[in-house]
């Protein structure tokens, strides 16, 4: 059975009763929230276990505490299990291995990349190979390796979440802090995720075989599940840049 979720108390410490004394102990709160953050890493690989419905519904709901501009709440889920799940899954592989034309209702990554960006991607990508096997040449594992996305990576539960058209670019900032909610959560019920932008090439069959509205629009796909412990690409650890490389502390003002 999943964890109990990690408490939601996250009142500062009592100070020190001396101004020199000892620094207060770090909240219990604040440390289930930091163990959450930090162990959240993208799986591509998880068990059949499947997700008791009342704990996918607890996460859920906590991702929905996310923050959005005045309150709009922009996002809207749907949770795939079972032969729905596996159905739809086969069905883009399907489409992926004939070569269908892809059809991505929005620009994901930059159109012209350029550093820093390009070194973080082409790394990234060839660590993950690098973990499974693949070598830089072989082009049919990469291809199977991208396919598995289609399929949710075999996680139990596939979410596909999509907003409304019209809404602007606020709305997609309140979207990620939704998306990041709901992995966090996860992770505080012993579960794992894997956010996809995968799903946005098919939207348009998705959209038909999920019946979503004309109005509304394929954000992206999320994986959900217990990941695989022994999977050698779970095991596969990404990079990120020291405070240095992105913090800037102001001390002065420009003229």
């Amino acid at each position: 059975m999943p964890s109990p979720p990690p408490s939601h108390d996250l009142a500062p410490a009592p100070p020190s009763q001396a101004a020199d004394g000892p620094a207060p102990a770090e909240p219990q709160g604040a440390q289930a929230v930091a163990a959450a953050i930090a162990s959240r890493r993208s799986m591509r690989a998880f068990l059949p276990t499947p997700v008791p419905p009342a704990v996918l519904d607890q996460i859920l709901e906590l991702g929905a505490r996310a923050p959005s501009g005045s309150n709009i709440q922009p996002w809207q889920v749907l949770v795939l299990t079972g032969a729905p799940l596996r159905t739809l899954g086969a069905e883009l592989v399907a489409l992926e291995q004939a070569g269908a034309p892809r059809a991505a209702e929005y620009q994901y990554y930059p159109r012209a990349w350029r550093e820093p960006y390009l070194a973080r991607r082409r790394k990234v990508g060839w660590d993950l190979y690098a973990a499974l096997g693949i070598g830089r040449r072989d082009t049919g594992r990469m291809a199977a390796q991208h396919a598995r996305n289609l399929v949710f990576f075999d996680a139990p539960v596939g979410l596909i979440f999509t907003i409304d058209r019209d809404l602007e670019l606020g709305s997609w900032l309140d979207y990620g802090m939704f998306l990041e909610n709901i992995m966090v959560a996860a992770r505080g019920f012993g579960l794992d995720t894997c956010p996809q932008a995968a799903f946005i090439s098919y939207a348009g069959h998705i959209a038909r075989r999920l019946a979503i509205p004309e109005s509304q629009m394929l954000v992206c796909g999320m994986a959900l599940g217990y990941g695989d412990p022994d999977a050698v690409e779970n095991r596969f650890e990404t990079e990120r840049e020291p405070l240095s490389g992105f913090v800037r502390h102001v001390a002065a003002l420009d003229d």
